[in-house]
């Protein structure tokens, strides 16, 4: 089997850099966007996010000929699905944008064509996805009723990359890969060892779907324990970050780091799709998550309270005076990535809070986003140092560990990522 041309739909933080990759490889490549800037940046030789070496990759791909963006769907030998699967209320999984890019591609899909689901699903969507496809070109056949003997392959290979070094990852991170039979698994294998460097491991669907939320439910507890960890830390008075490297001295514990939340598409999202399909079952899951959507409403406890004291302790100070600066705003360290991000979020509740300034260090970005109110600057580390009275650090980036040290008089320190 033979793939000259793939097409991914989706070309975000995932989707454009697998076709990016699949393109490096000489092999043509669609990308199919609802979103006319990311397409126009793409067949520029530009990227709109950022992830480092990307925009080499994309360059050199779109200037030899071997990827191109459009917004329509285009014929192709193998069609990878990336696109968002947010929350439509109460932590209910939106499929709509799945649905729209199955329906998308269906008037383009012929016999013989592998359909590939790699957006982040609830178990049992890769069949739902097959459902639709079924429902929109019922001229061709499906795995869920013909089996090995379908015109269509469909297979569910969640992406499983870190990111910042995505590209990397994508190359040498093994993959699961879920066919809904054994010959669209095979087909699907065939297609990611055009690339893929470590191990392509088939299985089902459903397995592979499951597989995705299983690894960032894991992440997710065991962060639970970290960040219960340092509530209860603080309020015995006990240092949580010598604890922990105390504790992880044990041969068999590795405790992982508090912060101030969990973020990202994945760790923030993944559990509640198995909280949604076993909602009785997934006690611990459950528990962890609300763990961790709770720790931002106690980190801004924790500025309040610094404010307050600031106030208290100067006495001339009026509150309206008061400069809260938040060291990092994305949802992880040395990214430009604001989904989930708790950080932003501990952010624009302290600027709809204060009345005074809120100052935001932020190296990642260029522009705050849009949802911030007037009050909130967007400043250089060294104005945020100069002028805040209290300092929230929010992300440990790279640019803020060599702070480690620094002298802070007269100013209030919420440090929830261990980095002063």
């Amino acid at each position: 089997m033979s793939f000259n041309t793939i097409s991914v739909i989706g070309l975000g933080y995932i989707g454009l850099p697998t076709a990016a990759v699949f393109a490096s490889r000489k092999i043509k490549v669609i990308g199919v966007d609802v979103n006319q800037h990311a397409v126009d940046t793409i067949n520029k030789g530009e990227v709109h996010i950022v992830e480092p070496d990307l925009d080499m990759i994309v360059h050199a791909a779109v200037k030899e000929g071997y990827l191109r963006a459009t917004t329509e769907p285009e014929p192709a030998d193998a069609f990878l699905i990336a696109v968002p699967t947010p929350f439509k209320g109460d932590h209910i999984p939106d499929l709509s944008y799945i649905e729209a890019a199955s329906k998308s591609i269906a008037p383009v899909l012929k016999a013989g064509d592998v359909v590939i689901l790699e957006s982040t699903s609830p178990v049992g969507t890769t069949e739902q996805m097959a459902a639709w496809l079924a429902e929109a070109r019922p001229d061709l056949t499906y795995p869920q009723t013909n089996g090995e003997e379908s015109d269509i392959r469909i297979a569910h290979c969640p992406e499983r990359v870190l990111p910042g070094h995505v590209l990397r990852e994508l190359v040498q991170n093994d993959r699961v890969i879920g066919g809904m039979t054994p010959k669209c698994s095979a087909a699907s294998i065939m297609l990611y060892r055009t690339f893929v460097e470590g191990e392509c491991v088939a299985t089902t669907a459903r397995t592979a779907e499951m597989a995705k939320l299983t690894e960032n439910s894991f992440r997710d507890v065991n962060i639970a324990f970290a960040n219960e960890l340092s509530i209860i830390c603080d309020k015995l008075d006990i240092n949580v970050w010598e604890l922990i490297r105390l504790s992880n001295r044990h041969p068999r514990v590795n405790i992982l780091q508090p912060g101030p939340g969990v973020g990202g598409h994945c760790i923030a999202v993944d559990p509640w799709f198995i909280v949604s399909e076993s909602p009785k079952e997934a006690r611990l899951i459950r528990t962890a998550r609300e763990v961790n959507d709770s720790k931002p409403k106690w980190v801004l406890e924790k500025i309040d309270s610094a404010i307050a004291a600031y106030v208290k302790k100067n006495k001339s100070a009026n509150i309206e005076e008061v400069i809260v600066a938040c060291f990092g705003i994305t949802f992880k360290a040395d990214i430009d990535d604001m989904r989930e991000s708790p950080a932003l979020n501990i952010a624009s509740a302290i600027a709809h809070s204060h009345v005074g300034e809120v100052h935001i260090v932020e190296p990642n970005i260029k522009k705050l986003p849009s949802s911030l109110p007037p009050n909130v600057k967007l400043v250089s580390k060294v104005e945020a140092l100069k002028n805040a009275n209290i300092i929230a650090f929010l992300v440990d980036h790279t640019d803020f560990k060599s702070l480690k040290g620094q002298n802070f008089e007269g100013q209030y320190i919420v440090d929830t990522r261990g980095i002063v």
